[in-house]
């Protein structure tokens, strides 16, 4: 391959992680403002802006990054290492599309969305929250296992925190889940009126899209650095 074609397809990777980290940076900021401008407010969690006017964003933000991840096929699998960068990005861009399109039970409790109406009622919830489980998992491994295994110690630093943030936000979505739907009580009050699992997803997906747009600009970096090199 010659460098002019290497340059190209570094570059093109390097697209492709710039817009999954800026569609995970925008998401919930988006959801954000548009629960501060309109009634009733931020919602629950950032899967219950489907049942808004703000569905187009959300469904259609997952979609983009469900396609960006499936199309990306990353690194070579090194000798000795177990996961492969295509699976884990295919894993993760499946769900992507699993959270887009089997949603949460809206408020009313009626059949919205052709998913609702032949999977089920009951099932769509629970298919979305183990998609949303397999998504920030292997968001979480291309932080520890991907990303952090050549970067330089200051990128190798933003990948692991980026990685323990997404796991502890994944932590944290779980317990006020448990408290919202099953516990109840003060603890899920606490979680309704202080909207804690939209706060703790939106962090996990922000943290998802500063790993992302560090690996871009590193990319770019080495990238700069050989035609340097080469001029």
């Amino acid at each position: 391959m010659s460098d002019t074609a290497r340059d190209e397809m570094v570059l093109s990777y390097t697209r492709v992680r710039m817009a999954l980290g800026i569609l995970g940076l925008m998401l919930p900021l988006v959801l954000l403002i548009g629960g501060l401008l309109e009634e009733p407010g931020i919602e629950p969690t950032i899967s219950d802006f489907f049942h808004t006017t703000y569905r187009d964003i959300y469904v259609g933000t997952l979609c983009a990054i469900g396609v960006f991840l499936i199309s990306y096929r990353g690194y070579r699998r090194e000798p000795g290492e177990i996961i492969d960068d295509d699976w884990l990005a295919t894993a993760a861009g499946i769900s992507a599309f699993g959270m887009a399109f089997l949603p949460t039970a809206s408020r009313t409790g009626e059949i919205t969305t052709m998913t609702q109406r032949y999977v089920g009622m009951e099932v769509t919830p629970v298919a979305h929250y183990l998609f949303a489980l397999v998504f920030f998992s292997s968001l979480a491994g291309f932080c520890f296992v991907k990303f952090a295994r050549t970067a330089r110690l200051g990128r190798r630093r933003i990948y692991i925190f980026s990685g323990w943030v997404i796991l502890l936000s994944l932590l944290a979505t779980s317990v006020a889940a448990a408290f919202k739907n099953f516990i109840g009580g003060e603890g899920a009050r606490i979680v309704l009126d202080y909207k804690l699992i939209f706060w703790f997803e939106a962090i996990g997906v922000w943290a998802f899209g500063l790993s992302w747009l560090t690996k871009s600009r590193a990319d770019l970096a080495l990238l700069r650095r050989d035609d340097s090199n080469r001029t």
